[in-house]
C-alpha cells in the first residue's frame, strides 16, 4: 500500500495547489490498493465536492489564468504549462494576448476567480469563444462550470499519470 507521504507528494497537485484534497482522501480510507485513475479521481473528487465552499473558491483561485502573467513569467505549474501550450496558449498573437487579458480582468472581477476550462483537445479558438459565453453567466452557474471543469482538469491529469480503472 502506498504510504500517505508518498500519495500526497504524487497527487497532491492534481487539484491546483491543494494538496489537502489527496490528504483527506488518504486519511479517509478512500485510496485502495492498486491505484488507477477512476479510482483516484472518485476519491479526490469526494473529497473536493465535500468541503466547504470557501475551499472549494480556494482551489478555483488556485487555478492560473489562462495566457496570463504566470505564463508570461514562466511561473505556472508544469501539468498547467503543457495544457496550456498544448492548447496554443503560449502562441497567441499581440491581438489575441490582449483579448484574453480583457476577459480575464472582466471574469476575475465579476466572479473572484479565474477562468478554468479544461484545454485538452481545445484551441485557443474553442476557448476564447466559451470565456466570451461564460462571462456573462451567473456567478452561481459559473462556480457550478467551474467546478465541474476543475474536476475534468484533474481526471484528464490522473489519466496521463495511472492506467484507467
Amino acid at each position: 500500500m502506498i504510504s500517505r507521504d508518498e500519495f500526497v507528494s504524487r497527487f497532491g497537485g492534481v487539484f491546483e495547489h491543494s494538496p489537502f484534497i489527496a490528504e483527506r482522501a488518504y486519511d479517509a480510507g478512500f485510496i485502495v490498493e492498486s491505484l488507477t485513475s477512476g479510482g483516484v479521481h472518485s476519491a479526490l473528487t469526494k473529497i473536493f465536492r465535500a468541503a466547504s465552499a470557501e475551499e472549494r473558491l480556494g482551489v478555483l483561485r488556485a487555478h492560473p489564468d489562462l495566457a496570463g502573467r504566470l505564463a508570461i513569467a514562466g511561473e505556472l505549474t508544469e501539468d498547467s504549462r503543457k495544457e496550456q501550450a498544448g492548447a496554443g496558449l503560449d502562441r497567441l498573437s499581440p491581438a489575441e494576448h490582449a483579448r484574453f487579458t480583457e476577459l480575464n480582468d472582466a471574469y476575475v472581477t465579476k466572479f473572484g476567480f479565474p477562468f478554468i476550462i479544461a484545454v485538452k483537445g481545445l484551441g485557443k479558438d474553442d476557448i476564447l469563444a466559451a470565456f466570451e459565453t461564460r462571462v456573462d453567466n451567473s456567478r452561481e452557474a459559473e462556480f457550478a462550470t467551474a467546478t465541474a471543469q476543475v474536476e475534468k482538469i484533474a481526471l484528464l491529469r490522473l489519466q496521463s499519470m495511472l492506467p484507467e480503472s
